[in-house]
């Protein structure tokens, strides 16, 4: 787990937000922090396909990174990380698995990462990266149709 204020130091979030500007909000920080702190390359924002949607899609050197972004108040119950249950997992597990079925050369490696965006009084956010966090399962392929 990586955890840093690293991000939109000058934006924040007005305190009348709704649920969709708090989330657009989280993965704007999400993204700059993947692109400027560690160094991945942004491939798609918000690709979906069907009733599928995976936050962010990057390259880190030739690793396919998949990022859930989690964008919750500082005084939550559950932290954004332990709000990826078992059931958002398969939904993300379908999402990454139909993202790799359209690629022409799928990549050897690929991982899942979750980044939670915590949402502190006065509208910043700070950030926890969980790193290759467990989606597949040792013996997951990509399998054409």
């Amino acid at each position: 787990m990586r955890r840093c204020r690293w991000g939109l130091k000058w934006r924040r979030l007005p305190e009348e937000s709704t649920r969709a500007q708090r989330g657009a909000f989280g993965e704007d920080l999400a993204a700059d922090h993947c692109r400027g702190v560690l160094g991945y390359r942004e491939i798609v924002r918000n690709w979906r396909y069907g009733r599928d949607e995976i936050d962010l899609i990057c390259l880190d050197g030739e690793v396919l990174v998949f990022v859930e972004v989690r964008a919750r108040s500082e005084a939550a119950l559950v932290s954004g990380f332990y709000s990826v249950g078992r059931h958002k997992k398969e939904v993300l597990r379908r999402g990454c698995g139909n993202y790799l079925k359209q690629l022409k050369n799928p990549p050897k490696h690929f991982r899942f990462d979750i980044i939670d965006v915590s949402i502190c009084k006065g509208g910043r956010g700070e950030l926890r990266h969980y790193r290759n966090v467990p989606l597949f399962h040792k013996h997951f392929s990509v399998q054409r149709q």
